[in-house]
C-alpha cells in the first residue's frame, strides 16, 4: 500500500518510531543472530521471502516455508519447500530457530511448536514473535492471535524452559498505530487531506507509552527459549 510504502522510504529512526513492531522484530533477529556461534544450524521456520537470510552469514541458515501466504512475494530463494507441521528433518537437526509472526498463520500451533521442539538440539534456542493486537492479514490463512499466556503454554507444552516473553509496545504505540492504518480508507489525493489531521496525533501518541506499564494493548510478543 502507497502508506506502507512512504513509512519505509523514511530514515531509520522515524521508522523506529512509526514502525516499532517490525523495527523491533528486525532488532530481535539481528541481536540473535549476534548471539550464535559461527556455524551454527539455523531454521528460519516460515522464512517467507528470506528477508532475514543476511543476518546469518556466519552460521548454516536454512529458510522453510509452505510458500502459500502471499501470492505476490517470491519464494524462489527458499532452502525448503515444507509444512511447518510435519518438517522434513530429522530430529535434533539444528541448533537454533526463529518463527517470526508466523505462528498466526498455522491451523495447529502446538504441533508446530512440537516440530520446532523435535528438530532443535538439545540446548537449543528459539526466537518465536508473534501478533496480539494486529489486522487481518495473508487471508484465508489467518487462524490466531497470541496472549503471552498462551505463548508461554505453548512454549512449556512443548518442552521449552528459560521462556522470556516480551509485549512489544503498549496502548498508546497500538493507537499510534491504527492512526496510520487509517490512512488506507482515503485512497488518492484525499489520503494526504486526512494525513493532516491523523499523522500528527499518530506521531505525538507514542511519547506517553510510559504511562502503560502492564502493555496489556501491545502490538505482539518477542518471545526467546531454550529446548
Amino acid at each position: 500500500m502507497i502508506y506502507d510504502r512512504v513509512r519505509d522510504a523514511v530514515p531509520r529512526p522515524l521508522r523506529k518510531w512509526v514502525q516499532h513492531f517490525e523495527t523491533s522484530i528486525d532488532d530481535a533477529v539481528a541481536a540473535f543472530a549476534v548471539s550464535l556461534p559461527s556455524g551454527s544450524r539455523v531454521l528460519d521456520a516460515g522464512a517467507g521471502e528470506g528477508s532475514y537470510k543476511h543476518h546469518f552469514t556466519r552460521q548454516r541458515y536454512c529458510g522453510l516455508d509452505l510458500g502459500i501466504g502471499d501470492a505476490a512475494w517470491n519464494y524462489s530463494n527458499l532452502d525448503c519447500i515444507g509444512d511447518l507441521a510435519n518438517l522434513p528433518f530429522r530430529d535434533n537437526a539444528f541448533d537454533a530457530c526463529l518463527n517470526v509472526v508466523t505462528l498466526e498463520h498455522v491451523r495447529e500451533p502446538l504441533k508446530v511448536i512440537r516440530e520446532l521442539s523435535r528438530t532443535l538440539a538439545p540446548g537449543g534456542r528459539i526466537l518465536l514473535i508473534a501478533p496480539h493486537e494486529w489486522e487481518e492479514h495473508q487471508q484465508p490463512h489467518d487462524y490466531y492471535r497470541y496472549t503471552r499466556y498462551g505463548l508461554e503454554n505453548l512454549l512449556k507444552t512443548a518442552g521449552f524452559t528459560e521462556i522470556s516473553i516480551t509485549p512489544v509496545g503498549g496502548f498508546f504505540r497500538l493507537l499510534s498505530r491504527r492512526l496510520f492504518n487509517a490512512l488506507q480508507f482515503f485512497p488518492g489525493p484525499s489520503m494526504f487531506l486526512a494525513a493532516i489531521f491523523l499523522v500528527p496525533p499518530a506521531l505525538i501518541l507514542p511519547i506517553f507509552e510510559p504511562l502503560d506499564r502492564r502493555q496489556n494493548f501491545t502490538l505482539g510478543f518477542i518471545c526467546t527459549a531454550r529446548k
